[in-house]
């Protein structure tokens, strides 16, 4: 919540550094602005059916809090944004070269449509900042960037395999169907990772000790912590398979990163680590899913 108001930051291009240089009553002035926004997504929700969410939306007292400047934050969230406006540019041109390059082919379509999906990640980003980070927000931001980066890395295989710039690997039948699974397995472990984390940031602001969060939380950490053994598990014995045979550098590299963001875990489950540990831990989430997404889609399944 580094900037209260989208696209600009405190009404600024280039945010402030100290809380000198806002006005007075900025807190007052953005909460009516941010008051006014969830009124209407709270409108959209209820055209779209969606009454109880809209309601509890509208009654829910997180969201009409206005937080304290903080520097750090305001920054992180800025340089957040520049990326997001960098990535939807680069996305934009690619689209008017495939134009030109492609133009009888139907990536231009697939092309086109993530185009309007990153347009409207932009805009719900905008809506996770006007409702203050309520959960389920987040998990649909999360959600909607994961299915952006899925379509990029698809266009990029098709286009690679078109100029022959890479080999597509061939895998016995059943390890092409594990590897299925357990990319299944981790992106609904990533769903419910955030689950869990915003239960986590909720346990923190009511001021709850970390010793009493896997309680508190419940089933979702469990099932996301068994589900994380059995990725573990899965991907070992592939792992050990491709080292006697194949040595499949995708499966290696899976293997590795896997290992870094379970690491990741237990360091949050049973230690106070800093927020960068929690970065990590999605970050290698993403890094794993990307791996075997791309893995996937340059592998045919052999015929004996």
């Amino acid at each position: 919540m580094g900037c209260p108001d989208w696209p600009k930051c405190f009404g600024e291009w280039i945010p402030p550094t100290s809380e000198s240089e806002l006005p007075e009553e900025y807190r007052e002035t953005y909460l009516e602005k941010r008051a006014k926004k969830v009124n209407k997504f709270s409108n959209v929700l209820s055209t779209l059916g969606m009454e109880e969410s809209a309601s509890s939306l509208k009654n829910d007292p997180s969201v009409y809090e206005e937080e304290k400047f903080n520097a750090q934050k305001t920054w992180t969230e800025y340089v957040n944004r520049l990326f997001g406006f960098l990535a939807g540019n680069f996305m934009l041109a690619a689209f008017f070269w495939l134009l030109f390059a492609y133009r009888k082919s139907k990536l231009i379509w697939v092309c086109g449509f993530n185009l309007v999906l990153m347009a409207f990640q932009a805009w719900f980003g905008s809506i996770v900042v006007a409702t203050n980070l309520v959960p389920w927000t987040i998990t649909v931001h999360m959600l909607l960037a994961l299915l952006i980066i899925a379509i990029q890395i698809f266009v990029l295989v098709v286009l690679s395999n078109r100029s022959d710039l890479f080999n597509r690997f061939v895998l016995p039948k059943w390890m092409k169907l594990m590897l299925w699974f357990i990319f299944g397995i981790t992106f609904y472990q990533m769903f419910l990772g955030t689950q869990v984390r915003e239960s986590v940031d909720l346990l923190i602001k009511q001021g709850h000790a970390q010793n009493s969060w896997t309680e508190m939380i419940g089933m979702p950490f469990y099932i996301h912590r068994s589900f994380s053994w059995l990725v573990l598990i899965l991907l070992s014995v592939l792992f050990w398979i491709n080292e006697q045979k194949n040595a499949y550098l995708p499966i290696r590299l899976a293997f590795v990163v896997l290992a870094i963001e379970l690491l990741s875990g237990v360091l949050l489950s049973h230690f106070e680590m800093p927020g960068l540990i929690r970065t990590s831990h999605l970050l290698f989430a993403s890094v794993l899913f990307g791996i075997l997404w791309m893995f996937l889609l340059r592998t045919r399944a052999s015929t004996a």
